[in-house]
């Protein structure tokens, strides 16, 4: 009898497939850079829409040419460094050892966290920096400001960020000239640039094995072939346990993803919203009206959904010129 083998089903490389404690992605890993600024930044989907951008890769069939591209629009108000955090090496990883907080911290943070009522910034700086023979890394503390945005909520949203630096010293030197102040789109990031992604992803709920893994489904003369959308066989006899790799129903959507290297089409400022806003506003969102990115094809998550753009962590080293964007179509995708 010859046995034929068929290759399984859906990748297991993102198990367990769970919906996430957090819909604010932490990022765990930071590209090293020199540069003395901000390693990423915070802004909300807005949605979708597609420009005509003049192709300039050379090894392309189009080059040269105009070319049709779907892109992603970020509404990236200012955000506003609010702490600085000095990190130690230990035997079980990176700890913190003090942090210092801004003393102009916004009157919605108390949302969101406890705000110190009686703080002597003075006396944090000086612990930190007294305490920087022992730091291995030093991150930032950044809040957004949902507020002035079409997304109804006032309550910012806090994630850390990394700095660049030589030295840990450089970076807190960098921190402390940020620290209470707003750093906007374009002091991080350039047009033309590589940009990793990390959002969470659309929920879609509890759903079943074709939906959920791709696994075919059963046809008309199959074994108990009443049942269709099912796993024919969820394992031997022994080991008697169901291994963990088959295929079975659950969760689906709602989990952090990190794209990698997605190209920055253009950064504009709230006075050019006018080129980007369709008639009657985005499904869904409504109007920008802060500083916006476009970003090349599509992002993870809904509209509304907050998404973080990091500094490439595995740069593809493409070079690029700045982008020529000859059209953006502000047609009106209320009846798409």
């Amino acid at each position: 009898m010859v046995r034929h083998h068929q290759p399984r089903k859906g990748s297991v490389a993102f198990s367990p497939r769970k919906r996430v404690a957090k819909e604010t992605p932490r990022i765990k890993s930071w590209p090293q850079s020199d540069e003395p600024k901000l390693l990423g930044l915070a802004g909300y989907k807005v949605g979708m829409t597609h420009t005509l951008v003049t192709d300039t890769d050379k090894n392309s069939p189009t080059s040269g040419m105009d070319v049709f591209t779907p892109v992603t629009v970020l509404e990236v108000p200012p955000v506003v460094v609010m702490g600085i955090r000095a990190y130690e090496k230990t035997s079980r990883g990176m700890k913190v050892i003090t942090e210092v907080l801004a003393d102009n911290l916004d009157k919605e943070l108390s949302r969101k966290i406890s705000l110190p009522k009686e703080y002597d910034q003075s006396e944090a700086i000086a612990k930190i920096k007294g305490v920087l023979d022992n730091t291995a890394d030093i991150k930032v503390l950044v809040h957004t400001n949902p507020k002035v945005t079409s997304v109804p909520k006032k309550k910012p949203d806090i994630f850390e960020c990394g700095i660049g630096g030589a030295t840990p010293e450089d970076k807190l030197n960098t921190a402390l000239e940020l620290l209470g102040n707003e750093v906007s789109a374009s002091e991080i990031f350039n047009e033309g640039e590589y940009v990793d992604a990390i959002a969470t992803t659309k929920g879609k709920g509890f759903q079943g094995v074709v939906k959920r893994w791709g696994i075919r489904i059963q046809y008309g003369k199959a074994a108990r072939s009443s049942k269709a959308r099912h796993v024919g066989s969820i394992g031997p006899w022994t080991p008697r346990r169901t291994m963990w790799t088959v295929a079975q129903a659950g969760q689906m959507g709602y989990h952090k993803r990190t794209e990698f290297n997605k190209r920055i089409l253009k950064i504009a400022s709230k006075d050019e919203v006018d080129q980007i806003n369709p008639d009657g506003g985005f499904v869904k969102y409504g109007l920008v009206k802060n500083d916006y990115v476009l970003v090349k094809g599509s992002l993870p998550g809904p509209s509304k959904r907050l998404v973080i753009l990091r500094q490439p962590i595995r740069p593809n080293n493409k070079a690029e010129d700045v982008p020529q964007i000859n059209y953006i179509s502000t047609k009106s995708k209320q009846g798409v």
